[in-house]
C-alpha cells in the first residue's frame, strides 16, 4: 500500500472549492482507509473501451480507455473505509452507476477527504472534462456528473507529484 500525503491550500478562500479538506491520503489499496465518514476520489483506469447501460437510460454508452475520476461519499457504516473498499474489491453485484465501472476496469487507488463532500471535489476538479452528464450524481442537483475524465498530463490540485507519475498511465 502506498499513502501520500498532501496539503492543498486554496488561495481564493470565497470559492466552493475553498470548503474541501486540505489533506489527501492516496490508498492503492483498502489498507489503512480511514473508518470515519467523508468523500473520496476514485482513480479508475480502463485498458479497453467499456460499453455501459445505466438504469434510467435508453442504449449503451461506450467509454474510451483511459484514467477517470469519480467523486463519492461515505456516510454509512464503515465510512469511507467500507465505501472504498467495496469499489476496491472486483466481484460485487451492480449497486450504483460507478460499479459498472469498477467492474469493467481497475481501481488504481482513492484519494480519501475524511468528513469532505462529493460535491465540493467536483467543484475543486472543475476543468476536467465530462463523459458521462449525470454519472453518479443522479441525487444531485448541483453537478454537471459525479465522474471525471483525466487527460493525459493535466495536474490535480490535490496530488502529490509522485502519485500521478505513478499511477497516471
Amino acid at each position: 500500500m502506498r499513502s501520500v500525503a498532501t496539503a492543498i491550500d486554496p488561495v481564493d478562500h470565497s470559492s466552493p472549492a475553498a470548503s474541501v479538506a486540505v489533506h489527501a491520503d492516496f490508498h492503492a489499496d483498502a489498507t489503512g482507509l480511514p473508518a470515519g465518514t467523508g468523500a473520496y476520489v476514485l482513480l479508475i483506469r480502463l485498458s479497453d473501451r467499456l460499453p455501459l447501460t445505466l438504469a434510467g437510460r435508453s442504449g449503451v454508452i461506450t467509454l474510451p480507455p483511459g484514467n477517470y475520476l469519480y467523486c463519492g461519499s461515505a456516510h454509512g457504516p464503515g465510512g469511507i473505509k467500507a465505501r472504498v473498499g467495496r469499489h476496491m474489491r472486483p466481484d460485487k453485484a451492480i449497486r450504483w452507476h460507478v460499479d459498472r465501472l469498477t467492474t469493467g476496469g481497475t481501481v488504481a487507488g482513492a484519494w480519501v477527504f475524511p468528513d469532505g463532500d462529493e460535491c465540493g471535489l467536483v467543484t475543486l476538479l472543475a476543468g476536467m472534462p465530462v463523459p458521462v452528464p449525470g454519472f453518479g450524481s443522479s441525487d444531485c442537483g448541483t453537478c454537471p456528473s459525479h465522474l471525471l475524465s483525466w487527460p493525459d498530463g493535466m495536474p490535480l490540485p490535490f496530488s502529490d507529484p509522485l502519485v500521478p507519475a505513478s499511477t497516471h498511465r
